[in-house]
């Protein structure tokens, strides 16, 4: 869900600019939906009760929804959350030169739509730690609540924007690492493409129940790229294709295999919502072609069950 505003920027120079466009806008779309209820509550934001002092009426939000909001300044941090980004080689696909807004590689969406997390995260005065792993710890901080730290964290997305790698995926290590450390009960986002060559798949949802010790409430954000990991949607002509990861190739036309890929594909997602629903992991498949509206209604769902 791209504003104006966002769609203006053409370059992501400024992430925290960019994150705060993102949920101001979303904010905004929230106020008019059906979830207006869990608007109030997420935004900071609680109903003008009449009869009150008007000194604290955001009317930046009035001009916006013509409805009077008084801001929240006392709330203290009553959650923790702990976000994961897989870094591999395989979420650095596709692989774009020109990177913008409504034109990144899995990577770069991720990094984006974490830094709007940490941005309504900063909102609720909610303490918020960052891991980001490859086939190997690339970054781990535990949860703070300070602006030097967020901003220290945002450095860090920023920094996966212009970022290349060639590592293989060592999900089910890290994990187990990463759920090792995280002590407090927190609500931990995982950004993961699920691509997994060295381990089997009931290894990485061990490591995935590992994170759920301690109380923590896991969502999986099963990044991908729509348009061509799902729906195969490439030119009718002869094309090599090669594993980013295994560097494995393979010379095909795509429609000669696109039917059959996408039937695997629709099994392939199924099996994983079955898994996490077992596991009692929220699952959400987050395309990248979708806009970032996706993530932040799942933040805010889970967050009100979550307290």
């Amino acid at each position: 869900m791209a504003t104006n505003s966002v769609q203006q920027i053409s370059e992501l120079n400024n992430l925290e600019l960019l994150a705060n466009q993102i949920v101001e806008g979303f904010i905004t779309g929230m106020h008019k939906s059906p979830f207006h209820g869990f608007s109030v509550e997420f935004a900071e934001h609680r109903l003008y009760n009449k009869g009150e002092s008007t000194k604290h009426i955001d009317w930046k939000l009035y001009a916006k929804t013509k409805k009077l909001f008084v801001k929240r300044y006392e709330e203290e941090t009553n959650l923790r959350c702990h976000i994961i980004i897989d870094n591999s080689a395989s979420m650095h696909y596709p692989i774009i030169k020109n990177i913008s807004i409504n034109n990144l590689s899995k990577i770069g969406f991720s990094a984006i739509a974490s830094a709007a997390l940490l941005e309504i995260l900063k909102r609720q005065r909610d303490a918020i730690g960052l891991s980001i792993y490859s086939d190997k710890s690339d970054y781990y901080a535990p949860a703070k609540g300070s602006d030097r730290h967020r901003r220290m964290l945002l450095h860090k997305l920023e920094n996966l924007l212009v970022q290349e790698s060639d590592a293989a995926t060592d999900t089910y290590t890290l994990l187990h690492e990463i759920s090792e450390k995280i002590h407090k009960r927190s609500l931990i986002f995982l950004f993961t493409d699920m691509f997994q060559v060295t381990k089997n798949e009931n290894e990485l949802f061990e490591a995935l129940r590992h994170l759920k010790y301690n109380k923590h409430e896991v969502v999986l954000f099963h990044t991908f790229d729509g348009k061509l990991e799902y729906d195969f949607d490439f030119e009718n002509s002869p094309k090599k294709f090669i594993d980013i990861e295994t560097g494995d190739e393979i010379n095909l036309y795509a429609s000669t295999v696109k039917e059959n890929y996408q039937k695997e594909m629709d099994k392939y997602f199924n099996e994983l919502k079955l898994k996490c629903m077992q596991y009692k992991i929220d699952y959400v498949p987050v395309d990248i072609h979708k806009g970032f509206h996706q993530v932040l209604i799942s933040y805010l769902i889970s967050r009100k069950r979550f307290l």
